[in-house]
Order: C-alpha cells, then sequence, then structure tokens
C-alpha cells in the first residue's frame, strides 16, 4: 500500500486533517526543552510546544503544567553531569495524534549512558501528556 505524505506527517487526531510534523515537534521538545539548561529559553519553549494544561508523566513522577514541566526538566538536569547531551536515535513517527520518538543521552564524545522513548498526545500542534520511558540497558 503507498503511503501518502499526510500518513508520512500523521494527524492531528480524530476528525481532523490538520497534518502534524511529530519529527520537528518531538526532536524540538528533545533539545529545546529536555537538553536546555537555560530556564528562559526552556519556558520559550515550552510555550511553543507544549499546551497550556500539559502534562510530563516520568517513571518516578507526574508533572502537571508547563511551570512543573520546567521544574522536572531542572532537576533531571541537576542531577546529569553538566556536558551530557540528549540526541534522537531515528525519527520519530507518529499518528492520529500520537507520536514516539527514541531517544538517547551521554557526553558528546563519549559512550551513551542512558536511552528511552518519549510518546506524546498531541493536540492543536502541541504537546498535552508527554510519557517517559527509559530503558534498564542502554541500546
Amino acid at each position: 500500500m503507498a503511503t501518502t505524505s499526510k500518513q508520512k506527517a500523521g494527524t492531528q487526531g480524530a476528525g481532523t486533517a490538520q497534518p502534524v510534523d511529530f519529527d520537528a515537534l518531538m526532536q524540538a521538545n528533545l533539545v529545546r526543552v529536555f537538553g536546555e539548561r537555560d530556564v528562559e529559553r526552556r519556558r520559550a519553549a515550552l510555550q511553543e510546544l507544549y499546551a497550556e494544561d500539559a502534562t510530563l508523566y516520568e517513571p518516578q513522577a507526574v508533572a502537571p503544567g508547563r511551570e512543573a514541566i520546567s521544574s522536572a526538566v531542572d532537576a533531571l538536569l541537576a542531577g546529569l553531569p553538566p556536558d551530557f547531551v540528549f540526541a534522537p536515535a531515528g525519527q520519530a513517527q507518529g499518528h492520529n495524534g500520537v507520536g514516539r520518538l527514541f531517544w538517547r543521552a551521554g557526553p558528546p564524545a563519549g559512550p551513551v549512558a542512558i536511552t528511552g522513548t518519549d510518546v506524546a498526545h498531541v493536540e492543536g500542534g502541541r504537546i498535552k501528556s508527554l510519557h517517559v520511558f527509559l530503558d534498564p540497558v542502554p541500546r
């Protein structure tokens, strides 16, 4: 079966035809939110990429709202070495309002220390909820 450009980009959600670029959205989230140590730049990215009432679900915590998400990212980054970077492990895929992105983190020139998957529910072109899954052993 042939894949149309609309199928490649995914769709906003049930009943809408507005395409979502899941790859651009989720990679921007990885770099501009989770990889951003400057709080003001991260807040600006959250305003652009996340719904106002978005929620972050991590294995040990839930952060409702943009400010709580920023605080959760602060706590995460504070526990990582300052040279750690997050990078996508391929392109994000998505359809019907849900996207996923595999990622890895570690020193830029060093071995991969952490890998995981982000699963996002997207509404209105913004992340409504993000579920972070950490791999038990880096892949």
